[in-house]
């Protein structure tokens, strides 16, 4: 089974809320909602990943120094096995914009559990909801 290795960020903003995106029409599980990020291409570290993927999808700039290493995903779909670090971030620059379709939304981390998320990303909300 192929690994895929996928890099995901919880934008933390000054209120304490978690940035979700809705993954849009045509895009496999199109409708659920996930963190921010994106595959990890060929020479990448997962940082770097997410600092060009936030670029990309959102319009904002960070830094690998800005990123800090919270907690990882591992989980079997049917085509796939994928490994996901998720990273903490509070610092960055610009206003984050959907760029590829997607909706965005600004949650408190009591009310994850509120949106339908990809298999590999519901074990993630406790640790962050009791990290944060």
């Amino acid at each position: 089974m192929t690994v895929l290795l996928v890099s995901a960020v919880a934008l933390i903003d000054a209120d304490g809320r978690v940035l979700l995106a809705q993954r849009p029409e045509g895009k496999s599980m199109a409708g659920l909602w996930e963190f921010p990020g994106g595959k990890v291409e060929e020479g990448e570290t997962p940082e770097e990943a997410l600092v060009r993927e936030l670029d990309e999808e959102l319009g904002i700039q960070t830094w690998n120094s800005c990123l800090a290493p919270l907690t990882f995903a591992s989980h079997s779909y049917d085509s796939f096995h994928l490994l996901m670090p998720l990273f903490a971030c509070r610092k960055w620059e610009g206003i984050a914009r959907p760029k590829e379709g997607q909706t965005l939304k600004w949650v408190s981390p009591k009310n994850l559990r509120d949106y339908p998320m990809p298999p590999a990303d519901v074990p993630l909300i406790p640790i962050l909801r009791d990290w944060l």
